[in-house]
């Protein structure tokens, strides 16, 4: 089965090059950012708009970037 252009952006999942952050997930329907850290936890933040997602892919540091712009701005839940 192939995905349409609409699904395959519907789930957006890439490796980071980072210090902190390992790998990424974006779900353009929920608005949902799932970030898995190097040392293998990973949560899930709810409201996180396809804008902030796509600007923390351009970011210099992922992780400065994370702090400051998501971390403490959007509900999180803890998965593992």
């Amino acid at each position: 089965m192939t995905l349409g252009a609409a699904d395959q952006r519907r789930h957006i999942r890439v490796n980071v090059a980072s210090s902190s952050l390992a790998k990424l997930a974006y779900d353009c329907r929920q608005a949902i950012l799932q970030v898995e850290f190097r040392d293998g936890t990973v949560y899930r933040y709810a409201g996180d708009p396809l804008q902030t997602y796509d600007d923390l892919l351009r970011a210099d540091s992922k992780g400065a970037f994370f702090n400051r712009y998501i971390r403490s701005r959007f509900p999180y839940r803890l998965l593992g």
